[in-house]
């Protein structure tokens, strides 16, 4: 899985995400080159949910089924 910056350049190449315990355990690279080890307590992803509006669940929700090719309205 790629996560792109606002330019559109690679930002992080998630490997996997496997568990460690309690916690979830995200690897990859960041810039294509520095290797990342990130781990993600059950606390930090509760506090994480704090972040979520109801329009942001439904669009999260709806995400995986949408196109990722931008739309263009017609003149």
């Amino acid at each position: 899985m790629k996560i792109f910056d606002s330019t559109k350049k690679e930002l992080m190449n998630v490997s996997s995400i496997e568990t460690d315990g309690n916690l979830l355990v995200i690897k990859g690279k960041i810039f294509g080159t520095m290797p990342m080890t990130a781990k993600l307590s059950p606390e930090e992803a509760r506090n994480g949910l704090r972040l979520l509006s109801p329009k942001l669940v439904w669009f999260i929700v709806t995400f995986l089924f949408r196109s990722s090719r931008k739309r263009t309205s017609a003149p």
